[in-house]
């Protein structure tokens, strides 16, 4: 599925890379804690978090994450977005929970984004 598409399927927003939208991501990863990401995430996976901390970006960076989408409306600063435009990293948004919006992605084909079906 490619970024373009989840933000639309959550009815979301951009914050900036818009422009590398077309990146495709084979699977999702939905947490608040990066400790947590850090031990479940896989290759090309779209993160969901509704932390808004610089900690996303750097652990983002760490994984080679290309795309995160925050949820529960939370919106990202301009020094996590100056810091994600560096990092070539994907920002967007969606007023929906994380529950659901893990659910709808689910359904349109993502599956876990952990090393490990749980």
């Amino acid at each position: 599925m490619k970024v373009a598409q989840a933000v639309s399927l959550l009815e979301g927003q951009f914050f900036t890379g818009e422009g590398k939208a077309e990146y495709e991501v084979a699977s999702a990863c939905g947490a608040d804690l990066m400790s947590d990401v850090m031990a479940f995430v896989k290759d090309k996976v779209l993160l969901l978090t509704g932390l808004v901390n610089p900690q996303v970006i750097r652990t983002a960076e760490l994984l080679d994450i290309h795309a995160v989408i925050f949820v529960r409306g939370k919106i990202p600063g301009r020094d996590m977005i100056e810091m994600a435009e560096e990092s070539d990293i994907i920002l967007a948004g969606t007023k929906l929970p994380m529950f659901i919006s893990c659910g709808k992605l689910y359904e349109a084909g993502l599956k876990t984004g952990g090393t490990r079906d749980i």
